[in-house]
């Protein structure tokens, strides 16, 4: 394991914070992409009161070499799921949630129905709450993503993760082409739907790499990026390449902006729901020029 720079060092988070929300997350048997995937930034969200929710499970039929979720075969979808989830967003008093899962390629639909369900739960509670879906690929089913269009939420994100040079050796049941087509039938079927997509940098990727990347993300009409550096989970993880420093990050930005993404987040510590809220109001109130 790298030693990690002087730019990626965190305090330790309130542990009473932590055992709050996990005990009300037990509580309704939901799990959340914060713990699954240790993201670094769970005590600052969740000493926030908000969380990025994980349904469908928490094991995944994929094998992505730089993922710390669960790998293997899944149990059975909760029926209670989608209403627990609904149930924990009016209890924290959402006002924005990020709802991501597991891959299940189990599934005839991947588990298209089960986010329409989820959505449509959170609405009857809490109307008011802006919701944004962290898709799976859905194997490239229009019809899986037109159940999750239909539901109406405000934005869906799918991530590229990482450069198609690298997809065979970190992402080896993913597609690129296939992900790039995602994000752009989204706009083919409510054209009212943000879409957004998320990049992981120190893979191995290149420069112009990333530039390309960006490229094509505008050219499907993407409207949010999120650019963060990956950070190996374990020892049986893919190791890191780069440190990218927070200098390249903030270029990055300025670039994919200039590009015309309405959003950009670019920096180590960003996750793809990182400031999602703020990233939303950016691209729903844009300030004048």
């Amino acid at each position: 394991m790298a030693r990690l720079p002087l730019w990626l060092t965190q305090r330790a988070p309130d542990l009473s914070v932590l055992t709050d929300m996990k005990e009300l997350f037990d509580g309704l048997s939901l799990h959340t992409v914060c713990e699954s995937a240790h993201c670094p930034n769970q005590g600052e969200c969740f000493s926030e009161g908000t969380a990025t929710f994980l349904i469908l499970g928490d094991v995944c039929t994929r094998n992505c070499l730089f993922c710390a979720v669960a790998k293997g075969t899944p149990s059975a979808l909760d029926p209670a799921e989608p209403q627990n989830v609904a149930r924990a967003v009016h209890r924290l008093g959402l006002r924005y949630v990020v709802i991501t899962s597991v891959t299940r390629d189990d599934l005839p639909d991947g588990g298209a129905e089960h986010f329409a369900k989820t959505v449509d739960a959170v609405r009857q509670i809490s109307p008011q709450t802006n919701i944004e879906l962290l898709i799976p690929d859905f194997q490239g089913s229009a019809d899986a993503l037109k159940k999750v269009a239909n539901s109406n939420p405000d934005v869906i994100s799918h991530n590229l993760e990482t450069v198609p040079r690298l997809y065979p050796e970190v992402r080896a049941k993913a597609d690129y082409q296939r992900s790039l087509n995602l994000l752009r039938m989204v706009k083919s079927l409510d054209g009212r739907i943000m879409t957004k997509s998320g990049l992981m940098l120190g893979l191995g990727e290149h420069y112009d790499e990333v530039v390309m990347e960006m490229e094509n993300l505008r050219e499907v009409d993407c409207d949010i990026l999120t650019l963060g550096q990956y950070l190996c989970p374990s020892v049986n993880h893919r190791e890191v390449s780069e440190f990218v420093r927070p200098q390249r990050f903030g270029e990055y930005e300025t670039l994919a902006m200039q590009m015309g993404f309405k959003a950009v987040a670019s920096a180590p510590f960003v996750r793809s729901s990182f400031n999602a809220l703020g990233l939303f109001e950016k691209v729903r109130r844009p300030q004048a020029s």
